[in-house]
């Protein structure tokens, strides 16, 4: 079966089912795999900062912040064990801090020094006093606080779940002493688990290099053909766009042909990824008469299943590219199928 960039438009427009068709056979999702990035901390690692943690607080019998801070200092991969303990994000985390104590701790902040750590988990951290060291101790102090109390009663409602009120935190360190001790049941640790979503703090951190994996083998076409191109920035402003393209050939300044990279592993995500491309189908034509050629070519290279679900969506994403939609599986083929041809030195 061809692909929808190998056939003249009014044949495309003719068989635009078949086509569909051809493109939802080159998908393939790529959810079950994350990649690692920089600050992933492997589980020994993490281990090693929970022992440590459990040993400084006998065993989660004296949540002190005291103890803790001069811990965590040495050990600095606690905190991220003491902040997995309470199930927070670094902003909440900050949040619930600034609160309590009354040092102002930016979500930036707490942001960079989670950060920091995961990309040196068992580094020991220099804080001689100073801001630095005041944000940390509000940190520390407010877990150990909210670890040792638990979840208010007073705010046990039918309607509203408390994010302490988990099996390790529900009645503060009487629920985490069983939980160190004997570990959790697997039906508790399944329940927490669907509340929260496997890796899904990981998926979150990482989803930018998700997409990397797509613009990065663009990238790489467009590099060993010799073609001159401008890679944007996130939320970069072009003139002449309103929303940037992922790449423009040759430059901004002459635009000839524009790619936009899109994956999506949902269906919602991917209608909205195809009215941006269908935007720029439209910029290319205004303002020209009816049957002159566009400003310049647009081009689509997609990923992730969320483009298989709707029929709807994929016609108007090849009709709006005019038949130059490619997947990771026909990469290969976006120098000899589109413009960029033009454009090859090597």
């Amino acid at each position: 079966m061809p692909f929808p960039f190998e056939v003249p438009f009014a044949e495309l427009d003719a068989n635009l089912d078949t086509y569909v068709d051809a493109i939802f056979g080159a998908l393939s999702s790529e959810f079950l795999t994350l990649p690692k990035g920089n600050g992933f901390i492997e589980y020994p690692v993490f281990e090693q900062g929970y022992e440590a943690l459990k040993r400084t607080t006998g065993d989660f019998r004296d949540m002190s912040a005291e103890p803790v801070i001069e811990l965590i200092l040495k050990v600095p991969v606690a905190f991220i064990v003491l902040r997995s303990m309470l199930g927070f994000t670094p902003p909440e985390w900050a949040y619930v801090a600034t609160q309590r104590s009354g040092v102002e701790v930016p979500q930036g902040a707490a942001r960079t020094l989670d950060r920091n750590i995961r990309m040196n988990p068992l580094a020991a951290l220099k804080f001689n006093g100073g801001v630095g060291g005041a944000r940390l101790r509000a940190l520390v102090v407010a877990a150990c606080e909210l670890l040792t109390e638990g979840a208010p009663t007073n705010e046990r409602t039918p309607e509203l779940i408390h994010r302490l009120d988990k099996a390790d935190t529900r009645d503060g360190i009487k629920s985490i002493q069983p939980m160190a001790d004997l570990g959790v049941p697997y039906a508790m640790l399944l329940y927490e688990r669907f509340l929260g979503r496997p890796f899904a703090g990981h998926r979150d951190s990482v989803s930018e290099l998700v997409g990397d994996v797509l613009e990065t083998a663009i990238e790489g076409v467009l590099t060993r053909a010799g073609i001159s191109h401008r890679k944007t920035k996130r939320a970069e402003r072009i003139t002449g766009f309103d929303q940037a393209p992922d790449f423009i050939i040759p430059n901004e300044f002459n635009p000839h042909i524009v790619i936009e990279a899109k994956i999506t592993e949902d269906d919602g995500t991917a209608r909205d990824k195809v009215t941006r491309v269908q935007h720029l189908g439209e910029l290319s034509t205004q303002g020209l008469n009816p049957g002159d050629p566009p400003r310049f070519e647009v081009v689509a290279c997609i990923a992730g299943r969320g483009f298989k679900v709707r029929r709807e969506d994929m016609k108007k994403l090849i009709l709006a590219t005019r038949g130059k939609v490619f997947t990771l599986q026909t990469l290969a083929r976006l120098v000899d199928c589109t413009r960029l041809g033009e454009y090859k030195t090597k």
